[in-house]
Protein backbone atom coordinates (compact mmCIF):
# COMPACT_ATOMS: atom_id res chain seq x y z
CA UNK A 1 0.00 0.00 0.00
CA UNK A 2 1.09 3.56 -0.61
CA UNK A 3 -0.31 7.03 -0.04
CA UNK A 4 -0.77 9.24 -3.10
CA UNK A 5 -2.35 12.63 -3.68
CA UNK A 6 -4.53 13.48 -6.64
CA UNK A 7 -6.32 16.57 -7.88
CA UNK A 8 -8.88 16.47 -10.67
CA UNK A 9 -11.86 18.24 -12.14
CA UNK A 10 -15.31 16.84 -11.33
CA UNK A 11 -16.19 13.69 -13.24
CA UNK A 12 -14.73 10.20 -13.67
CA UNK A 13 -11.19 10.18 -14.93
CA UNK A 14 -9.02 7.83 -16.95
CA UNK A 15 -6.84 7.65 -13.83
CA UNK A 16 -7.48 4.14 -12.44
CA UNK A 17 -7.02 5.15 -8.81
CA UNK A 18 -9.52 7.99 -9.05
CA UNK A 19 -11.98 5.86 -11.00
CA UNK A 20 -11.99 3.09 -8.41
CA UNK A 21 -12.18 5.72 -5.64
CA UNK A 22 -15.42 7.17 -7.05
CA UNK A 23 -16.78 3.64 -7.50
CA UNK A 24 -15.95 2.74 -3.90
CA UNK A 25 -17.54 5.98 -2.69
CA UNK A 26 -20.76 4.91 -4.43
CA UNK A 27 -20.53 1.45 -2.83
CA UNK A 28 -20.04 2.89 0.66
CA UNK A 29 -22.10 6.07 0.78
CA UNK A 30 -24.97 5.15 -1.54
CA UNK A 31 -25.27 1.35 -1.50
CA UNK A 32 -24.32 0.77 2.15
CA UNK A 33 -25.18 3.98 4.00
CA UNK A 34 -28.09 5.00 1.74
CA UNK A 35 -27.04 8.63 1.42
CA UNK A 36 -29.10 10.72 -0.98
CA UNK A 37 -26.19 12.01 -3.04
CA UNK A 38 -25.58 12.22 -6.80
CA UNK A 39 -24.44 9.14 -8.75
CA UNK A 40 -22.95 9.51 -12.23
CA UNK A 41 -23.51 6.77 -14.85
CA UNK A 42 -24.80 4.50 -12.10
CA UNK A 43 -21.18 3.93 -10.94
CA UNK A 44 -19.55 7.04 -9.50
CA UNK A 45 -20.47 9.03 -6.37
CA UNK A 46 -19.56 12.59 -7.30
CA UNK A 47 -21.02 15.82 -5.93
CA UNK A 48 -20.65 19.55 -6.50
CA UNK A 49 -17.54 19.73 -4.31
CA UNK A 50 -15.58 17.36 -6.57
CA UNK A 51 -14.21 20.22 -8.63
CA UNK A 52 -10.80 21.73 -9.39
CA UNK A 53 -10.48 22.91 -5.77
CA UNK A 54 -10.70 19.40 -4.29
CA UNK A 55 -7.70 17.20 -3.60
CA UNK A 56 -7.74 13.52 -2.68
CA UNK A 57 -5.43 11.72 -0.30
CA UNK A 58 -5.62 8.09 -1.39
CA UNK A 59 -4.27 4.78 -0.11
CA UNK A 60 -3.69 2.68 -3.23
CA UNK A 61 -2.75 -0.96 -3.67
CA UNK A 62 0.17 -2.17 -5.74
CA UNK A 63 -2.18 -2.47 -8.73
CA UNK A 64 -3.29 1.16 -8.37
CA UNK A 65 -6.77 0.32 -7.09
CA UNK A 66 -8.26 2.54 -4.41
CA UNK A 67 -8.26 1.09 -0.87
CA UNK A 68 -9.13 4.20 1.13
CA UNK A 69 -9.32 7.94 0.64
CA UNK A 70 -10.31 11.32 2.00
CA UNK A 71 -11.27 14.43 0.06
CA UNK A 72 -9.74 17.71 1.22
CA UNK A 73 -11.51 21.00 0.59
CA UNK A 74 -10.12 24.48 1.24
CA UNK A 75 -12.19 26.47 3.74
CA UNK A 76 -11.48 29.75 1.97
CA UNK A 77 -14.34 28.93 -0.41
CA UNK A 78 -17.70 27.12 0.00
CA UNK A 79 -17.32 23.71 1.64
CA UNK A 80 -19.63 21.19 3.30
CA UNK A 81 -19.45 22.31 6.93
CA UNK A 82 -19.89 25.96 6.04
CA UNK A 83 -22.50 25.45 3.33
CA UNK A 84 -24.62 22.55 4.61
CA UNK A 85 -23.97 21.95 8.32
CA UNK A 86 -23.10 25.32 9.86
CA UNK A 87 -25.84 24.75 12.45
CA UNK A 88 -23.77 21.88 13.93
CA UNK A 89 -21.28 24.49 15.18
CA UNK A 90 -21.83 26.47 18.36
CA UNK A 91 -19.91 29.37 16.79
CA UNK A 92 -18.77 30.13 13.24
CA UNK A 93 -16.69 27.19 11.93
CA UNK A 94 -12.92 27.67 11.57
CA UNK A 95 -11.82 28.88 8.15
CA UNK A 96 -8.62 30.18 6.60
CA UNK A 97 -5.74 29.24 4.32
CA UNK A 98 -4.33 26.77 6.87
CA UNK A 99 -7.70 25.16 7.61
CA UNK A 100 -8.94 22.32 5.37
CA UNK A 101 -12.06 20.20 5.53
CA UNK A 102 -11.86 16.39 5.50
CA UNK A 103 -14.81 14.89 3.63
CA UNK A 104 -15.75 11.54 2.09
CA UNK A 105 -13.47 9.45 4.33
CA UNK A 106 -13.92 6.13 2.55
CA UNK A 107 -12.58 2.62 3.09
CA UNK A 108 -13.10 0.14 0.27
CA UNK A 109 -15.56 -2.64 1.09
CA UNK A 110 -13.39 -5.05 -0.93
CA UNK A 111 -11.10 -5.42 2.11
CA UNK A 112 -11.59 -7.54 5.19
CA UNK A 113 -11.69 -6.08 8.70
CA UNK A 114 -7.91 -6.26 9.19
CA UNK A 115 -7.30 -4.69 5.81
CA UNK A 116 -9.71 -1.83 6.50
CA UNK A 117 -8.03 -1.17 9.85
CA UNK A 118 -4.57 -1.03 8.24
CA UNK A 119 -5.90 1.23 5.49
CA UNK A 120 -7.60 3.48 8.03
CA UNK A 121 -4.41 3.87 10.04
CA UNK A 122 -2.34 4.63 6.95
CA UNK A 123 -4.91 7.13 5.71
CA UNK A 124 -5.16 8.94 9.05
CA UNK A 125 -1.37 9.02 9.28
CA UNK A 126 -1.19 10.29 5.71
CA UNK A 127 -3.55 13.15 6.54
CA UNK A 128 -1.20 14.21 9.34
CA UNK A 129 1.93 13.87 7.19
CA UNK A 130 0.24 15.84 4.39
CA UNK A 131 -0.73 18.62 6.80
CA UNK A 132 2.73 18.87 8.35
CA UNK A 133 4.36 19.02 4.92
CA UNK A 134 2.03 21.73 3.60
CA UNK A 135 1.47 23.97 6.59
CA UNK A 136 -2.09 22.86 7.32
CA UNK A 137 -2.77 23.49 11.00
CA UNK A 138 -6.41 22.51 11.36
CA UNK A 139 -8.76 19.98 9.82
CA UNK A 140 -12.53 20.30 10.23
CA UNK A 141 -15.26 17.90 9.27
CA UNK A 142 -18.68 16.37 9.84
CA UNK A 143 -19.05 12.74 10.95
CA UNK A 144 -21.75 10.29 11.96
CA UNK A 145 -21.69 9.78 15.73
CA UNK A 146 -20.07 6.30 15.78
CA UNK A 147 -17.25 7.45 13.46
CA UNK A 148 -16.98 10.73 15.40
CA UNK A 149 -16.34 8.79 18.60
CA UNK A 150 -13.56 6.83 16.89
CA UNK A 151 -11.95 10.01 15.58
CA UNK A 152 -11.98 11.58 19.04
CA UNK A 153 -10.26 8.45 20.46
CA UNK A 154 -7.33 8.38 18.00
CA UNK A 155 -5.18 10.44 20.35
CA UNK A 156 -4.68 13.61 18.36
CA UNK A 157 -5.92 17.01 19.57
CA UNK A 158 -9.55 16.86 18.49
CA UNK A 159 -12.74 18.37 19.86
CA UNK A 160 -16.38 18.81 18.82
CA UNK A 161 -17.53 22.15 17.43
CA UNK A 162 -21.04 21.78 18.81
CA UNK A 163 -23.67 19.29 19.91
CA UNK A 164 -24.53 16.34 17.63
CA UNK A 165 -27.83 16.55 15.77
CA UNK A 166 -30.15 13.90 14.32
CA UNK A 167 -30.49 13.99 10.51
CA UNK A 168 -31.99 11.71 7.86
CA UNK A 169 -28.59 10.07 7.36
CA UNK A 170 -27.95 9.58 11.10
CA UNK A 171 -26.74 11.56 14.08
CA UNK A 172 -24.01 13.95 12.93
CA UNK A 173 -21.46 16.08 14.71
CA UNK A 174 -18.87 18.64 13.61
CA UNK A 175 -15.28 18.57 14.83
CA UNK A 176 -11.89 20.20 14.50
CA UNK A 177 -8.48 18.51 14.59
CA UNK A 178 -5.34 20.47 15.41
CA UNK A 179 -2.16 19.32 13.68
CA UNK A 180 1.16 19.91 15.45
CA UNK A 181 4.66 18.36 15.41
CA UNK A 182 3.68 15.99 18.25
CA UNK A 183 0.55 14.69 16.49
CA UNK A 184 2.47 11.70 15.08
CA UNK A 185 3.57 10.70 18.59
CA UNK A 186 0.00 11.10 19.87
CA UNK A 187 -1.29 8.75 17.18
CA UNK A 188 1.56 6.29 17.79
CA UNK A 189 0.66 6.08 21.47
CA UNK A 190 -2.79 4.81 20.43
CA UNK A 191 -1.57 2.37 17.78
CA UNK A 192 -2.75 4.52 14.85
CA UNK A 193 0.44 6.01 13.39
CA UNK A 194 1.90 4.29 10.31
CA UNK A 195 5.45 5.46 9.46
CA UNK A 196 4.81 4.70 5.77
CA UNK A 197 2.37 7.62 5.66
CA UNK A 198 4.31 10.25 3.70
CA UNK A 199 2.50 10.61 0.34
CA UNK A 200 4.44 8.87 -2.42
CA UNK A 201 4.02 11.62 -4.99
CA UNK A 202 3.01 15.28 -5.08
CA UNK A 203 -0.41 16.53 -6.08
CA UNK A 204 -0.84 16.04 -9.80
CA UNK A 205 -3.70 16.41 -12.21
CA UNK A 206 -5.31 13.23 -13.42
CA UNK A 207 -4.99 12.54 -17.13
Amino acid sequence: MRVIVRSANAGPSSDRTLRTMFEDRKSVFVDLLKWNVPVIDGRFEIDQFDDENASYLIVAGDDGDHLGSARLLPTTRPHILDSLFRDLCASPPPTGPRVFEITRFCLSRRQGANGRRATRNLLVSGLVAHALARGIRTYVGVAEIAWLQQILAFGWECRPLGLPSRRDCGTLGALRIEIAPDTCERLAANGIWDPAAEPADPIRKAA
